[in-house]
């Protein structure tokens, strides 16, 4: 693809979550890493900041992304959040949820109201499925149907992710593989990169290249 004769927007992007963020068992980075790489490829000029951490609830994002976002987003043309959370909202820990479902949508709601208060638009990843565990889990199906009608509600782009993994037996060896009951290897940030690429991601982004003017 040529750019000659016109400047590419700086874009940057924070994406802020969990370990899925990070791209835990995932040598290119998961799929922040990987979908940076593709939007590089098709032209875009793109810094993608993963701002993700191990084990972290909605609670623990809330409390600390803007902080975080606001010195990498304080340059630049176009400027958006990512934001990928809600599968240790789930965890049981003493039989009860780390963050209750109200909770949880309450506190994406908060993040969402943030970041569009500072001017950045806003994109919602959906949660992968992974095995209950020794402790249980609840229903990470349903927490992202709330997630997607809380999103819905506020008007803001929401990937689901959920039911395009969770009948995939390519996805479940990929957990194995990683084998820790949580994470997957690299096929299964691959097949959730190309989720998150196809059914939001790919536009969400163009469309932010594109308010640069």
């Amino acid at each position: 693809m040529s750019h000659a004769g016109r400047r590419r927007p700086d874009v940057r992007v924070c994406c802020v979550g969990d370990s899925y963020t990070q791209g835990v068992g995932d040598r290119d980075g998961g799929w922040v890493g990987r979908l940076a790489a593709r939007a590089v490829d098709r032209g875009h000029r793109l810094t993608a900041y993963n701002l993700g951490v191990r084990r972290e609830t909605s609670a623990d994002v809330a409390g600390r992304w803007f902080a975080e976002a606001e010195p990498r987003l304080a340059g630049g043309d176009a400027h958006g959040v990512v934001f990928a959370f809600g599968l240790n909202d789930s965890t049981h820990e003493d039989g009860r949820p780390r963050v209750p479902r109200g909770g949880s949508i309450g506190n994406l709601g908060a993040v969402v109201d943030r970041a569009r208060g500072a001017g950045w638009p806003v994109l919602v990843i959906g949660i992968p499925p992974i095995p209950d565990g020794e402790d249980g889990r609840d229903d990470l199906a349903g927490l992202e149907a709330a997630y997607r009608e809380k999103c819905a509600a506020m008007r803001v782009p929401f990937v689901p992710v959920h039911a395009a993994l969770r009948d995939k037996a390519a996805w479940w060896a990929s957990i194995e593989e990683y084998d820790d009951g949580a994470h997957c290897g690299p096929d299964g940030h691959r097949m959730l990169a190309d989720v998150i690429d196809r059914a939001g991601w790919r536009t969400w982004l163009d469309a932010l290249a594109a308010s640069a003017g």
